[in-house]
């Protein structure tokens, strides 16, 4: 596949795309779905080059699916992870990148507890650098898969209706799914506890629903989240922002109560990890309008996507 150059030396946060350019990753990661459905599923579009998977949180799906598209792309595929890297015994941010740029990577991407370690990052390598999720900031490969799962399922996001439910004031997904669905043209309600909705969120274009009834009524897409424990304070800041989980499960989860409210052609997104029976009851989330793991696949499609954009690679002709 050919075209202009990407315009963007790293990938750090939805908020630095265009809708042009929303659309033009997710079109390319509709060409490269076909090849994970391939008997040999590899292409030797970035061969030669190194790619770097620097996860200072655990991760499954974004960590491996990572992985998966640089080895599909014939790049070479490095994992470090925070427990094994030197940053256990007190090496710095800065000198873990200057360090991984010695070794002259080709992109790095990373996940960091702290909002902003890309932008730092990307400012001391000369590798791109891919942003995996970065404290409460954002998750923009999360908001790619996400806006490609939903134009398979629905063919357009412009003018759908997409409900996100949860945890929005310490979520990265929320953050970087609300900027890139409405750049494209969706309508977007958020919901959740009033403790966890972030202030002035509706000044990014975003409708507020204090009940998860009226946010989920008459939407195209419902996107449920997690309760993000590990962000929380530890002590009695942990448990104060609900009382319980079972009282956050009947008021803001996904049960068949609230399910039945919903349109009967809508679908069901949650980026992962599921807290079965907290925000999403498990019948549901295996049920025939979850596209849960639907969403895996696009991820790994995606993330090819920007490897190849960003990696400078070159497209086989076949």
């Amino acid at each position: 596949m050919t075209g202009a150059p990407f315009a963007h030396r790293h990938l750090l946060g939805i908020e630095d795309l265009s809708a042009e350019e929303i659309v033009r990753v997710l079109d390319l990661a509709e060409t490269f779905v076909e090849i994970s459905e391939r008997p040999i599923k590899k292409v030797p579009t970035l061969r030669g080059k190194t790619v770097i998977n620097l996860f200072m949180e655990p991760s499954t799906r974004t960590r491996t699916s990572f992985e998966i598209a640089a080895k599909r792309l014939s790049a070479d595929a490095i994992n470090i992870s925070g427990s094994t890297s030197s940053t256990t015994k007190g090496e710095t941010l800065l000198d873990t990148a200057r360090n991984l740029q010695a070794m002259a990577p080709d992109v790095i991407v990373i996940r960091h507890s702290s909002s902003g370690a890309p932008h730092f990052i990307a400012k001391h390598v000369g590798a791109a650098v891919i942003n995996a999720g970065d404290g409460t900031h954002e998750h923009p490969t999360q908001a790619l898969l996400d806006c490609a799962t939903i134009r398979k399922h629905k063919g357009k996001i412009a003018g759908l209706t997409i409900a996100i439910c949860g945890d929005i004031a310490h979520s990265r997904v929320a953050r970087s799914d609300l900027l890139a669905l409405t750049k494209l043209g969706a309508k977007v309600r958020l919901s959740g506890p009033r403790t966890m909705l972030p202030a002035g969120v509706e000044q990014l274009g975003a409708e507020v629903h204090p009940r998860i009834e009226s946010a989920v009524a008459d939407a195209d897409v419902v996107m449920m989240l997690r309760i993000q424990q590990e962000r929380l304070d530890h002590g009695a800041t942990k448990t104060s922002l609900f009382p319980n989980t079972r009282e956050y499960s009947r008021y803001f989860g996904l049960g068949n109560r609230v399910a039945a409210m919903l349109k009967p052609d809508a679908i069901i997104m949650h980026p992962g990890p599921i807290n079965r029976g907290v925000e999403l009851d498990p019948g549901i989330a295996d049920g025939a309008r979850s596209v849960i793991l639907d969403q895996v696949t696009y991820g790994v499609a995606v993330r090819m996507a920007l490897l190849y954009l960003l990696g400078g690679g070159t497209r086989p002709e076949e």
